[in-house]
């Protein structure tokens, strides 16, 4: 019962943070839910004058900001310290105007996040992509972003470095 509600305090004490950090708060970005598990993120960013671009419709660059960690944050998670996890290749593509509160929801499946920790233990490293639709409030697809995640298990690092280190 303790250690649940510390992991609890953990996660709500996490998602507090995230949604103080300057470039979120200031773009109107919201953590809304992470799973105990950590790997789901509810993110949502409502329609605000400072959020705007010209037309008054969402900001370009704060739709990409949404959705910029949350994949990595999903694998340092669930991968553990023995994992080196970046981001290396992203793109968006434009669907629609952003005309109201934006949601997304990153998931990936503790099956997938297996066979990511299967392939970078038996290959050194691997390089996931992932897929994710930003909708609006009639669940319309506004953008689409593709993520492409560097996974690399560290003990490969050093076997492959010059000096073994």
């Amino acid at each position: 019962m303790i250690k649940k509600t510390i992991k609890s305090l953990r996660r709500f004490l996490f998602r507090t943070l995230f949604n103080l950090y300057p470039p979120f708060l200031g773009a109107g970005i919201h953590i809304s839910r992470i799973s105990a598990d950590y790997s789901a993120f509810d993110i949502r960013m409502n329609l605000r004058f400072y959020n705007k671009n010209y037309f008054g419709t969402q900001f370009g660059g704060s739709l990409y900001s949404m959705c910029d960690p949350f994949f990595t944050i999903i694998l340092i998670k669930n991968l553990g310290s023995d994992y080196i996890v970046w981001d290396k290749h992203a793109s968006i593509r434009f669907k629609k105007p952003g005309r109201s509160t934006v949601r997304v929801r990153f998931y990936i499946p503790q099956e997938t996040i297996l066979q990511i920790k299967q392939l970078a233990d038996k290959h050194g490293k691997t390089e996931p992509v992932f897929t994710v639709d930003l909708t609006d409030d009639t669940n319309a697809v506004i953008a689409q972003v593709e993520k492409t995640v560097y996974v690399r298990k560290k003990d490969a690092v050093k076997q492959n470095s010059p000096s073994g280190q």
